[in-house]
């Protein structure tokens, strides 16, 4: 049975776990709260992020990190991504030397702007082989409802890759592995700056020609930022590229598109900041991300547009004009 640690217990850590868990492993789960762990060890459900939904009653969940991290073969980063280097530099003297690292973040550090794999690599001090990646269009309350779903592991080592697929593989989610961890991570990233893009369209009233615009476009972006890293192409017509954007982009469980849809109503960010409950990491990395395209020359018109709303403060409804008055170009064009 492989021991297996989640560092966070909020919506997605706690669906991953519980995935982990149903497929035959040993979880235990990291909280920051009390209450948390109470409702997880006595009454096998997380009543703060998925209330009324029953989790396997082996999960066992801590205050303690190093609890958590003990004997762990598999530990899983499930906390808000500006915060990982901050809390691994705190947990790295408790990670089990050889353990695989695994991330299910989905943003891009300010100030450095690198990937949450390179971030896990270089505080935790281990090769980029030992180091994995989750994405797919994974709304974690559907996969607490045991929805079927499916969803790609990345690591450079296939064989690492492989280990994790079959320990979170169940009769209701199904991993397909890649050792394109780049293409991956560009993949999670960008689509929650293009989901908050199409929300704020939404909030505005547009409806699905507009929506099928943004999307289509935000793909465009997304393949041509991947491109420029060297990521596969083929990876954004697969689960880590449009299966994610699309989930993330349409369902009203998406907290980045239900983010963009306050600010197109009228909220302002710090207004629609104070009613979210969860972390939106497309606030948090559109800007990053607009800097590493910027480096690598590539355009990104709908995210250098989020980025004006979001950190600039350019109406909702001027992000659409700018983005329609753009010169007329060839569909496949490289600034298009």
């Amino acid at each position: 049975m492989t021991k297996i640690a989640i560092m966070g217990s909020g919506s997605m850590g706690t669906a991953y776990g519980m995935i982990m868990a149903d497929a035959g492993g040993e979880v235990s789960m990291w909280a920051r709260e009390p209450d948390v762990v109470e409702d997880i060890n006595t009454k096998h459900v997380n009543e703060r992020y998925h209330p009324g939904l029953e989790l396997p009653p082996s999960i066992y969940c801590t205050l303690d990190p190093a609890e958590a991290l003990a004997g762990a073969e598999i530990v899983v980063m499930a906390i808000p991504s500006q915060t990982l280097r901050e809390n691994l530099t705190a947990w790295r003297p408790d990670v089990p030397e050889g353990a695989l690292l695994v991330t299910l973040m989905k943003g891009i550090e300010k100030g450095t702007k690198m990937r949450m794999s390179q971030v896990l690599a270089e505080v935790g001090q281990v090769p980029d082989d030992q180091v994995a990646v989750v994405s797919g269009p994974n709304l974690a309350r559907e996969l607490v409802e045991r929805q079927p779903a499916a969803t790609t592991v990345a690591c450079i080592d296939e064989d690492a890759a492989r280990l994790l697929q079959q320990a979170s593989s169940t009769s209701y989610f199904r991993p397909y592995f890649t050792t394109d961890v780049v293409g991956v991570e560009i993949g999670g990233a960008v689509k929650n700056v293009i989901a908050l893009a199409n929300g704020m369209a939404v909030g505005q009233g547009f409806g699905e020609n507009t929506q099928a615009t943004l999307i289509t476009r935000g793909l465009a972006e997304m393949a041509r930022l991947g491109a420029a890293l060297n990521a596969n192409p083929m990876t954004y017509l697969g689960l880590a590229g449009i299966g994610d954007l699309m989930a993330t982009c349409t369902s009203s469980l998406s907290r980045n598109r239900t983010f963009g849809e306050n600010l197109g109503k009228g909220l302002t960010v710090e207004e629609t900041i104070a009613v979210t409950k969860q972390t939106c990491e497309g606030v948090k990395s559109c800007g990053p991300i607009l800097e590493m395209a910027r480096d690598a020359g590539v355009e990104m018109p709908i995210t250098e547009q989020v980025v004006n709303v979001v950190v600039h403060g350019m109406k909702p409804r001027d992000m659409l004009f700018h983005l329609m008055s753009r010169p007329v170009r060839e569909e496949q064009g490289q600034d298009s």
